[in-house]
């Protein structure tokens, strides 16, 4: 705000923004489950979602600050199977897979490991197929407030898991639908915070899905692009049990 005014136009203005402020505290946030059910409503409906058992996304990823590309896919099964697998030109492929019970990772620099405390937690949270149905049996859901994402706004419910850090979603004021999750996850470094923005919403089967993904983190981010989704198409439970030691 300049802070060059003359007298007689802060007279006129402050009462203006003493108004305005007072109409915008006295607007209602709405609660928790109202921000759940219009998201689950923009997504297709409670039926629609259900109707969901199995997905399988295939699509293209970009690292610019490395100038990288590579393929990405990423399989899931109901109740709380998942499966993805990263194809880094020069580097090789990254699995990471969770039957609902156990889960693990396989990369070219670690090899085969058995995901065990917060990072079992998480992995099995991330699994969970109908989770947009769950999100009340995950977490502890407190609304925050209403924040501004560049031109959107959106409603911000802290989302508190039995194990593990505080995650944050953030729900659009006018669609409904979730276009923003900050949560603490697995890197090569350790744990870090990544910050997921979902986009380019598409109607596959009765429901609303994002076709562009963007995670960002302290130093790095990476574009998601699915290029094809299939859903309810047979999926072998085999795929997600940890390989046998190589």
């Amino acid at each position: 705000m300049k802070r060059v005014l003359v007298a007689c136009a802060l007279c006129l203005l402050l009462p203006v923004l003493a108004a305005a402020q007072e109409t915008a505290a006295a607007e209602p946030l709405p609660t928790v489950d109202q921000i759940l059910d219009k998201h689950i409503e923009a997504s297709g409906g409670k039926a629609a979602l259900e109707r969901h058992t199995t997905r399988i996304y295939k699509g293209s990823f970009e690292f610019p600050a490395m100038n990288s590309t590579g393929t990405w896919e990423r399989h899931e099964k109901a109740p709380n199977k998942g499966l993805t697998v990263i194809d880094i030109p020069g580097f090789g492929l990254i699995k990471l897979g969770c039957d609902g019970a156990i889960a693990w990772e396989d990369n070219p620099m670690a090899g085969l490991v058995e995901k065990s405390g917060l990072s079992l937690a998480r992995a099995k949270r991330d699994s969970v197929f109908h989770r947009d149905l769950k999100l009340k049996e995950q977490y502890k859901l407190v609304i925050k407030g209403k924040e501004k994402l560049g031109a959107r706004e959106a409603y911000l419910l802290e989302a508190t898991p039995p194990e593990g850090d505080v995650e944050k979603f953030y729900f659009d004021a006018n669609t409904g639908l979730l276009i923003r999750v900050d949560a603490e996850r697995d890197g090569p470094q350790g744990p870090t915070m990544i910050q997921t923005f979902l986009d380019d919403f598409r109607d596959v089967e009765g429901c609303k899905l994002p076709f562009l993904l963007r995670q960002s983190g302290a130093d790095f981010e990476i574009v998601l692009k699915v290029t094809d989704l299939k859903v309810n198409a047979e999926v072998d439970d085999a795929i997600f049990a940890k390989p046998a030691a190589k």
